[in-house]
């Protein structure tokens, strides 16, 4: 790991600003009432504050602006309605289970709306222990309402002074995401590669990739100010997020059999040198994404281009002494693989470029009135809550599930009252989560997390006494815990235990040993009971709507083939048309990789298919792929090489795919389309074209006409026959899937 560059980014990224907006959020109010002798009524406008920066997730700025202004006045609400009935424990569990059913369901708004949900849930649990009667609950909640204004203003008061800044940040985690995602394709090229290792890891980076580029598609896509304005930097940010996406197409075009690939090379360096190649790249792209986080320019050094032109003559001066009429097939494969890399490193070079928000480089950019194609509208429609409130739901199973286990905590609480029994119920509601498996993984990061950071401090507060110096500890604490809940929880909650023993500690200076004891006890009441909800509650396995991924994965690469594959029949293809379906194709696809992902984390008893299951995620990820290399053949080619000899095996591929939705979605389905792939002329005429460049080869002759049609027309060929064979094979393997 290269510690200096994991330091910038983290430095450079929107996580640490988050951290120490929320951490500046939350102490101010509590620092200036104190100085007036309020420090009561800080702490609880320091908490509303805190809750609505729950609500405050990176998105455009006028949907944080309207998910805060919901946030401010429900958390109000809440706070009146926890205040008048904590005194009457009866009333109080009803508002718990309702409460949790209510906020737990409007999660099918969206992860904004979940986090509405949340935040409500904190503010009546962190309102529970709290002695208010008459006004005094009023007064309790207009605390929560100001800290909640408080907060929102500070939070656009700060996207003002630099309106750019967050996309900058996400558009450079994007831009890192590929890096790495282009890194875990280098392990393709080692000698002794674990192929199903490698392609989880693939897999699994995919699904940050795409996580990543939805967020900054939503960042400029729904941004009024960039899409409609036309400054310099927005107009910038837009080609550079444009560039890494095509850039992202790109490294999927690279894919090749590399059993084939190992079997005839393994012996020679020429892999190797690829591989170092592939890093390399990952590394330029590392450089750049930084450069665009802190909004400085990247150097280029000029390193890759000399690596390349290197490995270019290795692989002439290789090819030449060991190519032969019989392994014409694999030297052809070693091209392309190289091309790739040229194109790639030619697309870093332009992205270098971009750093310097250079005007001359994006004065002729033409806007598209079709960035609202890109992103999903989340409307609050009151049928589909009424939709979801079914068993067959998975929010309606989550709603009950948590609902269910507070009350179990609310109830232990108030019969075996262990010193501040609300941080049961803060313990359920921040682990149990609608899947099993981000509960599991959530709920080991929580108590291990609780544990060492326990200790830490224990530490702290053991050989330093001064509060001078343990307050700025606290905030340094503070900034770590909220910098990173969103990506390293574990290491969150190792902040977050010691920051929250030493607030305890200098607001009442209680013994610390009880604040740990009570700490770590309720943590592990809590832990236990949203593990076991969510392994009897109405649990929710990924076997039961994995179904549901695999069409849409199916059905979106059926559409993106199509659309691509008519170019070379001599319809048109529109750039709005193909970079939808693209789109639409690799969310899919990521979807369908994190599911099955998590389906790994489940017990075994409920992984059902989980081979066929893995060879059917593998096998479109190998679809999107070729189709992504038949693409970037679409704008030099398919003009010149148009054909109707295309349409057969277009026919063919995209009916075994509607075959193959079909049957996964349990549809009859006509046995109209045969498992193999028709031939066709084009087929025909590479073959006629191979045969006559092996001869030209024997007779010694290396350069020719022939050499530069096949060139051209054989990937074109391969890619429409490996899309043809992958579709048969993913309807085999569907059948195969729905007869278990």
């Amino acid at each position: 790991m290269d510690y200096i560059k994991e330091y910038k980014s983290f430095v450079n990224s929107h996580y640490l600003s988050e951290g120490i907006r929320i951490t500046a959020g939350i102490v101010l109010p509590a620092l200036v009432l104190n100085h007036f002798g309020l420090l009561s009524v800080g702490v609880v406008v320091s908490l509303g504050a805190m809750s609505v920066s729950i609500t405050d997730n990176p998105g455009p700025i006028h949907h944080r602006k309207n998910g805060m202004v919901a946030c401010i006045i429900i958390n109000t609400i809440i706070s009146l309605l926890t205040g008048f009935a904590a005194p009457h424990p009866f009333l109080l569990g009803l508002l718990i289970v309702a409460a949790c059913f209510t906020f737990s369901m409007i999660a099918v708004y969206g992860n904004r709306a979940n986090s509405i949900g949340v935040s409500a849930l904190l503010v009546m649990v962190l309102n529970i222990d709290r002695s208010n009667e008459g006004w005094d609950v009023v007064l309790n909640a207009a605390y929560v309402f100001a800290g909640g204004v408080w907060y929102m203003l500070l939070s656009l008061l700060l996207y003002s002074f630099r309106p750019y800044k967050l996309v900058q940040q996400a558009l450079g985690d994007c831009i890192m995401a590929t890096a790495d995602y282009l890194r875990t394709r280098a392990a393709f090229y080692e000698k002794e590669v674990d192929y199903e290792k490698t392609y989880q890891a693939m897999l699994q980076q995919q699904v940050v990739v795409h996580e990543k580029q939805n967020l900054v598609r939503e960042l400029l896509f729904k941004s009024r100010d960039i899409v409609k304005e036309s400054t310099n930097t927005g107009r910038t940010l837009l080609m550079i997020f444009t560039d890494i996406v095509d850039l992202f197409e790109r490294t999927m075009t690279s894919y090749q059999d590399y059993k084939a690939l190992h079997e005839a090379f393994n012996e020679e360096d020429i892999l190797e040198h690829y591989r170092q190649l592939i890093l390399e790249l990952s590394n330029e792209l590392d450089e750049i994404g930084i450069a665009v986080k802190s909004g400085n320019p990247s150097e280029e050094t000029g390193l890759l281009s000399t690596h390349i032109k290197k490995t270019k003559t290795f692989f002439e001066t290789f090819r030449d002494n060991k190519r032969t009429a019989e392994n014409v097939d694999d030297f052809i494969s070693l091209r392309h693989i190289l091309n790739s890399i040229e194109d790639i490193a030619g697309r870093i070079h332009t992205l270098h470029l971009y750093t310097t928000y250079d005007r001359q480089l994006t004065k002729n950019m033409t806007r598209s009135a079709d960035y609202d194609k890109f992103v999903t509208h989340q409307r609050v429609d009151l049928k589909l809550l009424k939709d979801n409130l079914s068993p067959e739901s998975n929010n309606f199973r989550h709603a009950v599930r948590i609902s269910t286990a507070t009350l179990v905590g609310f109830i232990i609480s108030m019969l075996f009252p262990v010193g501040h029994s609300y941080w049961i119920l803060l313990t359920i509601i921040v682990i149990l989560k609608p899947a099993y498996s981000l509960t599991r993984k959530r709920n080991y990061e929580r108590l291990i997390g609780t544990i060492c950071g326990a200790a830490i401090g224990l530490g702290i507060l053991y050989f330093i006494k001064d509060n001078n110096i343990l307050f700025p500890i606290m905030l340094l604490l503070m900034v770590g815990t909220y910098s990173l809940l969103r990506t390293h929880y574990m290491i969150s909650v190792i902040f977050m235990t010691p920051y929250i023993l030493l607030l305890f500690h200098l607001l009442s200076n209680i013994n610390f040993e009880t604040i740990i004891i009570d700490r770590v006890t309720d943590t592990a009441i809590g832990s236990a009971i949203a593990f076991f909800a969510n392994l009897i509650l109405l649990p929710a396995w990924e076997h039961e709507q994995i179904n549901n991924y695999m069409s849409e994965a199916v059905k979106s690469n059926k559409n993106y083939f199509a659309d691509i594959a008519v170019a070379f029949i001599g319809k048109p293809v529109t750039i709005t048309t193909y970079k939808v379906s693209r789109k639409n194709a690799f969310v899919a696809l990521a979807n369908l990789s994190d599911a099955f992902t998590r389906m790994l984390a489940e017990p075994e008893s409920k992984q059902k298919n989980i081979k066929p299951l893995h060879q059917f995620v593998v096998l479109n990820h190998m679809l999107t792929s070729h189709i992504a290399t038949l693409s970037y053949y679409v704008k030099p080619l398919s003009e010149k090489y148009a054909s109707s000899d295309f349409t057969p095996l277009i026919s063919n591929t995209v009916g075994k795919l509607e075959d193959a939705v079909k049957i996964i979605n349990e549809i009859p389905a006509e046995n109209t389309v045969v498992d193999t792939v028709p031939q066709n002329a084009v087929q025909q005429r590479v073959e006629n074209l191979l045969e006559k460049r092996r001869t030209e080869l024997q007779q010694g002759i290396t350069e020719s006409e022939t050499k530069k049609i096949l060139s051209e027309i054989k990937p074109v060929a391969d890619q429409f026959n490996f899309i043809a064979n992958i579709a048969t094979d993913i309807r085999k393997i569907s059948l195969q899937l729905m007869e278990v």
